[in-house]
């Protein structure tokens, strides 16, 4: 139980570095960052392998890189802009 805590926890970091890497806004608010975060680890683990240092189970490197593309294609798809701020 406290395994799946610290994925949540960990996924919510990378979606929400991914975020702010690309400028780019997330549907779904924290749930979106979590979910890109998880998805984005799943796929940058998936391409790059699992390389670097490990939080949570996630190599951190390819799960911002994986993250930060889901968002870019996420964003593309769905037209989000980019913030306002």
């Amino acid at each position: 139980m406290l395994h799946l805590l610290w994925v949540l926890i960990v996924g919510a970091v990378i979606g929400v570095i991914a975020g702010a890497v690309t400028s780019r806004d997330l549907p779904l608010g924290w749930i979106g960052n979590i979910i890109a975060g998880l998805v984005g680890s799943w796929l940058g683990e998936m391409i790059l392998g699992s390389w670097g240092p490990m939080i949570a189970g996630m190599a951190i490197i390819p799960s911002i890189i994986g993250a930060v593309v889901l968002v870019l294609i996420v964003s593309v798809i769905i037209g989000t802009r980019k913030k306002k701020s």
